[in-house]
């Protein structure tokens, strides 16, 4: 009886593990998103900047 309710806790802790470390990745893999969209942004604004200049 004893190990049965161990091995149930047991496997509840390992899907909240889960279930934590799916969502850490997916916010991370939002973040890259952002972080790239960023760079874009930044570079395409660099371009604008270096065609102003070059009139």
């Amino acid at each position: 009886m004893a190990q049965q309710i161990l091995n149930h806790s047991a496997r509840i802790a390992l899907a909240l593990s889960l279930v934590l470390g799916l969502s850490a990745c997916g916010n991370t893999i939002r973040g890259i998103g952002n972080d790239v969209g960023n760079v874009v942004d930044a570079t395409q604004d660099a371009g604008r900047s270096v065609a102003r200049s070059a009139r």
